[in-house]
């Protein structure tokens, strides 16, 4: 079982950056596939980027591509998001998601751990 922490959301202004965190509980962090997922008020959870276990895959949406990049460090049991170029659309609570020898899976029902979530607000 991992436990997933998020944290490095906030109100920003549009054209701004953002790091976000998710810290790991476990000794075999790097048996898991690792996701960020986002969810804006009144729509479904929405597919942001993803690692596969051991970090050898990535995949990114469309909608984030060239703007954000999903890294790791396995040695600090931390997935990261680095956001720039923010955008009022990229506003939403943004979650942590983990599944054990998993693929770098867009589809939300392929993680079974999940973090608490943290809200980025973008103003125009």
């Amino acid at each position: 079982q991992v436990q997933l922490v998020e944290s490095g959301g906030g109100l920003v202004q549009a054209g701004d950056s953002l790091r976000l965190s998710c810290a790991a509980s476990g000794r075999t962090f790097s048996n898991y596939a690792m996701g960020w997922f986002r969810q804006a008020p009144g729509k479904e959870r929405e597919f942001v980027a993803a690692f596969s276990w051991g970090g050898g895959s990535t995949n990114t949406a469309d909608s984030v591509k060239g703007r954000f990049t999903i890294s790791r460090d396995n040695a600090k049991n931390t997935v990261y998001l680095r956001m720039n170029s923010l955008k009022p659309e990229d506003t939403a609570v943004y979650y942590c998601a983990a599944e054990r020898w998993g693929r770098a899976n867009s589809d939300p029902d392929m993680y079974k751990y999940w973090g608490q979530g943290t809200q980025v607000t973008v103003s125009s």
